[in-house]
């Protein structure tokens, strides 16, 4: 059963002979950390990112950094109630910036698509608008394959570009880095050129 503070009501273990065996890698001291203070990590995470997927995904990082590093806890130092707080806290505030960072590069990504004028003819202006779509068929032509692959995927078949990252099987910072091209290469080539009376003086 687990406390209003997320830790459980079992007796909890003396944080230096559990350190202890976490070093010499029993694995049965993980089991019995997680036992203990997974429900702790996990609200303490929940009341930062909000979420209770990313909490979880949190919690694991947490435990997973517990097995693989056990020599980071210093038990002179402080419990290992706080010291798995504060590394929960720390991955939770981590998981929001990253998150946050994501919203932003897609708001960056719709915008710039914006940019690009509408290649959809409509009945008052079909000429202009047929000349238009041509333009933007050459000008996706023209692209770099790795760019057009990206720019199809994330724009004619609805993927985001994590997923497509992930169906060309490449990270997705050059998924992202390879698109950002792409939209501003075609922003600027389906840019309206000036008029060439206006330039004239005319």
């Amino acid at each position: 059963m687990e406390s209003t503070d997320g830790t459980t009501s079992v007796q909890q273990p003396a944080d230096a002979e559990l350190h202890r065996r976490l070093v010499y890698g029993d694995e049965s001291a993980l089991a019995e950390a997680y036992g203990v203070y997974g429900g702790l990590v996990r609200a303490v995470a929940v009341r930062v990112t909000r979420s209770g997927a990313a909490a979880e995904d949190v919690a694991q990082e947490v435990f997973a950094q517990l097995w693989s590093r056990p020599y980071a806890f210093d038990a002179r130092r402080g419990s290992l109630r706080t010291w798995l707080s504060l590394l929960a806290h720390r991955r939770a505030v981590d998981w929001v910036r990253s998150e946050a960072r994501h919203r932003k590069d897609a708001l960056a990504d719709d915008l710039a698509l914006h940019a690009i004028p509408d290649a959809s003819p409509g009945p008052a202006e079909a000429v202009v608008d047929r000349e238009r779509a041509l333009r933007l068929h050459t000008a996706l032509a023209e692209l770099p394959r790795p760019q057009r692959e990206v720019v199809h995927l994330a724009y004619f078949a609805g993927r985001t570009y994590r997923q497509a990252a992930v169906e060309l099987g490449i990270p997705e910072g050059t998924a992202k880095t390879r698109l950002r091209t792409a939209l501003r290469t075609l922003a600027e080539t389906l840019a309206d050129p000036p008029d060439p009376a206006l330039e004239r003086g005319a």
